[in-house]
């Protein structure tokens, strides 16, 4: 009971500092600046002209949007957006190559606490957008292609706050600081349950039994050992939990910032046993095509691991 307690209390500090201290004031930074932007019309027009550009790839003005929700938001921001999809009639091959681009795509609630740890920002953005660009075709023409391609007449106009004057804007930081206060403080139970869980095993000696059962063939590929917890985390508890698992692993030494940016490709998306579950809430017609979503989201995965290990 003693061991349990200690592993709560030490989970809970690093939690807390992690969700209130790093992720926190870097999302009231970032939700700010992206709203206000939106409620300057500049995303409305952003999105305008660089969708006829990414027609090819089958993704509409709102499949734009939602990439920049999950670059400059969080993952769960495009839950909103691919329901508006779902509602407005657009065609399932379109939905299949949306989701399967947000799947593939670097979440903002990891990338810019992570950046703050030692993550390139800079190139983890670039194959963020590659990486969803090449799901999205993947899907389109690939995975998807048997999905039918008619939709209703698509109501693409995004609802949103404006910012005509000064009362205005400070309406829009204040409401972006409430949503970042939202994602912070609700990313906290899962952290404190991640890192419990974690700090058990490793007390109990699970994780170095793991690692000496899993070692030779890591060695073999040339994989460092620590991602077999950080994989483990990521995919059962999501992105959130694995960067706190990060955090502590920097913390104590067990992980370097090398293997940080090594690993952003694989570690960094949502696709991942709750990403995946929260995404497809968007709707019935999403849910319908979750599944060459996720085999055109990991082909994204695989180009942006690729383009990782070779520019860390």
């Amino acid at each position: 009971m003693e061991l349990l307690i200690d592993a709560i209390l030490k989970a809970g500090r690093s939690a807390v500092e992690l969700s209130l201290f790093i992720l926190l004031p870097v999302m009231v930074v970032m939700l700010s600046l992206m709203r206000l932007l939106e409620a300057k019309g500049v995303l409305d027009w952003a999105v305008a002209r660089i969708a006829p550009l990414l027609k090819p790839v089958g993704l509409t003005g709102l499949g734009v949007f939602a990439a920049l929700q999950i670059n400059f938001v969080s993952f769960a921001a495009p839950v909103a957006t691919l329901a508006m999809m779902d509602q407005r009639g657009a065609s399932p091959r379109h939905l299949a190559a949306t989701l399967a681009m947000v799947m593939a795509m670097a979440q903002a609630n990891t990338t810019f606490p992570l950046a703050a740890l030692g993550l390139s920002y800079a190139p983890t953005l670039l194959l963020s957008v590659l990486g969803g660009l090449a799901a999205a075709a993947v899907t389109y023409y690939g995975f998807g292609r048997h999905l039918s391609g008619a939709e209703a007449p698509l109501d693409e106009t995004l609802h949103h706050r404006t910012a005509e004057d000064a009362k205005g804007v400070l309406d829009v930081i204040n409401h972006a600081g409430a949503e970042a206060f939202k994602i912070a403080v609700g990313s906290i139970p899962m952290l404190v349950l991640s890192l419990t869980v974690v700090m058990l095993l490793r007390a109990f000696g699970a994780i170095d039994l793991l690692t000496a059962l899993l070692g030779p063939a890591m060695a073999a590929l040339h994989l460092d050992p620590a991602l077999i917890l950080l994989t483990l985390t990521k995919v059962l508890a999501g992105g959130t939990a694995m960067m706190g698992v990060m955090d502590e692993m920097l913390r104590q030494g067990h992980a370097s910032v090398l293997l940080l940016n090594q690993g952003a490709g694989f570690l960094i998306n949502p696709l991942d046993v709750a990403g995946v579950a929260i995404l497809i809430s968007a709707g019935k017609r999403v849910a319908a095509v979750w599944k060459p979503a996720v085999l055109g989201g990991c082909i994204g995965i695989l180009l942006r691991t690729a383009g990782h290990i070779l520019l860390a």
